[in-house]
């Protein structure tokens, strides 16, 4: 289709910022918000962009957004699905948190807890957690992914694996609708491996947006999975599936949504 020049910058904001919002659009070209509502529409018939509630996001195919677009994307949804996930962490544990916006979201809920021990692979985690006096704080080695402070590779993994641990909290970049935890970096993926199988019980933090998502590598299902924080609940095929697999969803909804 050929897009008129108020779609193609829509198309642009929504590409560099990971999501854009009626609200935001009308103002923003001072046209009425049923305008904005059809222009997203008819990106989303052309395939460009995805719908999402209020708004929409950039169509993900087999590449990832930029880390800046990921960490504010659903930011409000990443809080509270952080602070219910820390609030079933105890003090007095051990934990591993790998690479993602969800999982940074969760150190920064975790900053006044104490006497934990937190491994990582992800360098932001590291630094948000210095600030806690009460954590003692180890990172794995291995080759830096500059994009979004990850460590990973051969060197990460085995450090990983000299751990054992009370907690895994792991993100994942996408979840299929037959329960598959997806990555777009195989290197990763082998982290994250480690990760859960060196904890005694392991945890997914993710919002809605990363459901049926599709990305190239397989990291586990949720049936190896302990417990699922989200922010929406589940599609009925997959929550029933959670359920006979023994995997606990909590659903952390955002205020006003």
């Amino acid at each position: 289709m050929a897009l008129s020049i108020r779609q193609n910058e829509i198309l642009e904001l929504a590409r560099a910022d990971g999501r854009v919002l009626v609200d935001d659009l009308a103002q923003r070209f001072d046209v009425t918000l049923q305008t904005i509502r059809r222009d997203l529409g008819d990106l989303a018939e052309a395939g460009l962009l995805d719908r999402v509630h209020g708004g929409a996001v950039p169509r993900m195919g087999m590449v990832n957004l930029g880390y800046e677009a990921r960490r504010r994307l659903h930011s409000d949804a990443k809080t509270v699905i952080a602070q219910a996930c820390a609030e079933a962490i105890p003090d007095n544990s051990s934990l591993i948190l790998n690479i993602g916006t969800t999982t940074e979201a969760v150190a920064h809920a975790l900053l006044k807890h104490s006497n934990i021990t937190v491994i990582t692979n992800n360098m932001n985690v590291a630094n948000i957690l210095a600030a806690n006096p009460g954590c003692e704080i180890m990172v794995a080695g291995g080759a830096l992914r500059r994009s979004d402070g990850g460590l990973v590779g051969e060197l990460a993994t085995q450090f990983i694996e000299q751990f054992k641990v009370d907690y895994a909290i792991i993100g994942t970049s996408a979840l299929d609708l037959d329960g598959d935890m997806l990555d777009y970096d195989l290197a990763e993926v082998r982290v994250s491996r480690s990760i859960l199988r060196q904890a005694r019980q392991s945890i997914l933090v993710t919002d809605h947006s990363k459901l049926g998502r599709s990305a190239p590598a397989r990291i586990a299902s949720l049936s190896e999975i302990d417990r699922l924080f989200t922010d929406l609940p589940l599609p009925a095929p997959l929550a029933e599936r959670c359920r006979d697999w023994g995997t606990e969803v909590t659903v952390c909804p955002v205020a006003g949504e």
